[in-house]
């Protein structure tokens, strides 16, 4: 396997982060608007709320790995930011 050009990378960092944030948002949600908060939920819940203990820390630890992923998905598109920005200075 050779290496890796520009666009390839790209196209890999944008399914990646593709791929994290709907991890993020399905386990969001799943805590939102689904499992209990708390053990006040009778016979049973201690199941749920261990489920929502252990997909709060897969969107915790999600969360961190989008937020590089993003880093990095600025750090390759850099030179079209600074060309931008240099452009919109230009205009004002």
């Amino acid at each position: 396997m050779g290496a890796v050009g520009k666009p390839s990378r790209l196209w890999i960092i944008n399914v990646v982060s593709f791929f994290l944030f709907c991890l993020m948002a399905v386990t969001g949600l799943i805590n939102w608007l689904v499992l209990p908060r708390g053990w006040g939920y009778g016979a049973g819940a201690g199941l749920l709320v261990s489920i929502r203990h252990f997909l709060m820390t897969i969107h915790k630890w999600t969360g961190l790995l989008f937020v590089i992923v993003i880093g990095v998905h600025i750090l390759l598109h850099w030179t079209y930011v600074k060309k931008n920005l240099n452009r919109y200075r230009k205009t004002k």
